[in-house]
């Protein structure tokens, strides 16, 4: 209640002058920061021969390159392969030799070729047969543990049915062994 009351005290007016003497007092703070900031990052250009391409400043990179980056290797320009955890084999390829595998995000040299209105049936490539993708081809159709189909050991003369001797007991099973047949008479 005490500041309330300190406040209520002043005019409008008061309240309003004290805003702008704040207000100019934040803005030669900032100037003096802003002057010390900009004096380290100029220094930190300097020191580093930093570009404003390399800063994000302009789309122009200059011709020579600094003496602290020329260890960094330069991307190629051209063709961008792609990688993918699943294979390099690229499953669609354009004429300036991009190739995506097929899977992700479709890569922008497709969208925008999808969008001039290409097919991607245009970028389809041909599988090349050679020993490796048979046995690629061999090891996918094989699962993880090879199953074998099921041997019957036992089977019902009446009706014919098999059961394997694993798992839960067929019913039939069951009510043969009621009716008093012997295993060694339903053996296979």
């Amino acid at each position: 209640m005490f500041i309330l009351g300190k406040f209520m005290t002043q005019s409008y007016s008061q309240i309003v002058r004290q805003i702008e003497s704040l207000q100019r007092k934040a803005n030669a703070a900032r100037k003096k920061e802003v002057a010390g900031v900009v004096s380290r990052i100029k220094e930190a250009i300097s020191f580093y021969n930093l570009t404003g391409g390399e800063l994000g400043l302009s789309a122009v990179r200059s011709a020579a390159p600094s003496p602290s980056h020329a260890a960094i290797p330069k991307r190629k320009k051209g063709a961008a392969k792609s990688k993918s955890k699943f294979g390099d084999v690229a499953k669609y390829r354009d004429a300036a030799g991009n190739e995506w595998v097929g899977r992700g995000p479709r890569p922008i040299w497709l969208r925008e070729a999808l969008a001039s209105g290409k097919t991607l049936a245009d970028f389809a490539v041909v599988k090349e047969a050679h020993a490796g993708s048979a046995k690629k081809a061999a090891r996918k159709t094989k699962s993880r543990r090879a199953r074998k189909a099921p041997v019957a050991k036992y089977k019902d003369a009446a009706s014919g049915k098999t059961w394997s001797g694993r798992g839960r007991k067929p019913g039939w099973f069951v009510n043969a062994l009621a009716e008093g047949n012997a295993l060694e008479s339903m053996a296979v």
